[in-house]
């Protein structure tokens, strides 16, 4: 019979992320989810370690946060990456089963939601990911609305993205955004983006154009005693973007196969990006992969503001 676990939490620090804690050092955490869901091994390992290459160049420190056996792991180690990595099976976490896969000893990947949630339980303010979740198109039907909005209400942590994925109904979730009171900053650019594309044909509530003004947005909320987080839009580089016009037509090809074969839930995200992948020749991808990056290199120039 096995030992059940210690009420206290199972969470461990890597050497890394530890030493950054001691000596007050900024640090950026980073989700697993596009490692384990986002493509296939080796290119998601090289992707991972790029992302946290680029966070030290800036000089900020990477915590990837997974779960991995029960424990809770704000950073990773060089061997538990590559073996994340090649994991098959890797549950995807949100905010409903993040403490699930802990008490169960479970492996795996956490979404935007538990990264923010790990990430503000271990002291760290800013996150770097692709694109957050939000409304999808026709929720009205399906009700199917991410929990990253909620967590982005309730957990003070700056996320760092390149909008929200294009798959979604972008209007109705920066409502959902505005109606939960969260900050949308876009980064230089008065118009809000749309992950792939630069250009969502949306204006952006709010734009700033410095980390350190960034910052020091952050720091009078802090002051005001106003909680939750701030999401900040940093459109793709000009040079990696797909336009709007072409990504849609792929977009309404990847919605019409999802309706045919059924998907629903946590499996709707994937399967379209799978599937838009295949339509892009694999631009969708190289896209993906340069906005993360941009994001990472973003997210760190902050979080060394901050400090």
């Amino acid at each position: 019979m096995t030992k059940p676990f210690s009420p206290l939490l199972p969470m461990e620090y890597s050497s890394e992320v530890a030493a950054a804690k001691a000596r007050g050092a900024p640090i950026v955490a980073l989700e697993s989810t596009i490692i384990t869901h986002g493509m296939p091994f080796p290119g998601n390992l090289n992707m991972a370690r790029s992302v946290e290459a680029i966070i030290r160049e800036e000089g900020a420190v990477p915590a990837t946060i997974a779960v991995i056996d029960g424990t809770l792991h704000i950073g990773l180690e060089e061997a538990q990456l590559e073996a994340l990595a090649q994991t098959e099976g890797a549950m995807k976490l949100s905010r409903a089963d993040l403490a699930f896969a802990i008490a169960e000893r479970r492996t795996g990947a956490t979404t935007v939601a538990a990264t923010m949630i790990a990430a503000a339980r271990a002291g760290i303010r800013v996150f770097a990911t692709g694109g957050i979740g939000g409304v999808h198109r026709k929720a009205e039907e399906s009700f199917d609305i991410s929990a990253d909005l909620d967590e982005l209400a309730r957990t003070g942590v700056i996320v760092v993205c390149a909008g929200a994925k294009a798959i979604l109904d972008i209007p109705k979730t920066l409502e959902v955004l505005e109606t939960r009171g969260v900050p949308v900053v876009t980064y230089d650019s008065e118009i809000f983006p749309a992950f792939w594309s630069r250009d969502s044909g949306l204006k952006s509530p709010l734009m700033l154009n410095s980390p350190a003004a960034i910052a020091n947005f952050q720091k009078m909320r802090d002051l005001l005693g106003v909680d939750g987080g701030m999401l900040i839009a940093n459109p793709v580089p000009e040079a990696s973007e797909i336009p709007r016009d072409e990504m849609e037509i792929y977009i309404t090809r990847a919605l019409d196969n999802a309706a045919r074969d059924e998907i629903s839930g946590k499996a709707v995200t994937p399967y379209l990006l799978d599937s838009i992948f295949g339509l892009t020749d694999g631009r969708s991808l190289e896209t993906n992969i340069a906005l993360v990056e941009n994001n990472a290199r973003l997210a760190a120039e902050i979080a060394v503001a901050l400090v």
